[in-house]
């Protein structure tokens, strides 16, 4: 089992930055694929980031490329979401996730955090 607790939300204005992090705990393999989604009040939930544990390789969503960076420290067991430049378009819950990929473009996320609130002001 692994458990994810997201912490690091809040209010922001339009332009700010927030730094959002996923604490990881249990049993975790380098095979995994570590990934942030959001959900926005009336919308679908959507992916915003991706990172490859093992090998550090990102992918983004591109709403969010060139404005938003995913890290990983891999001795904490913590996945980061730096979003900088931020929009009012970007509120949303905010959610951790984990899992192994299981085709070239599927992802198995297994294990999900509560999530953290994000509202951005104009």
């Amino acid at each position: 089992q692994v458990q994810l607790a997201e912490s690091g939300g809040g209010l922001a204005q339009a332009g700010g930055s927030l730094r959002l992090s996923c604490a990881a705990s249990g049993r975790t393999f380098s095979s995994y694929a570590m990934a942030w989604f959001r959900q926005a009040p009336g919308k679908e939930r959507e992916f915003v980031a991706r990172i490859m544990w093992g090998s550090g390789i990102t992918s983004y969503a591109d709403s969010v490329k060139g404005r938003f960076t995913i890290s990983r420290e891999n001795a904490k067991n913590t996945v980061y979401l730096q979003m900088n430049s931020l929009k009012p378009d970007d509120t949303a819950v905010y959610y951790c996730a984990a899992g192994p990929r299981v085709l070239p473009t599927t992802y198995r996320y297994d294990y999900w955090g509560q999530g953290t609130q994000v509202t951005v002001s104009s």
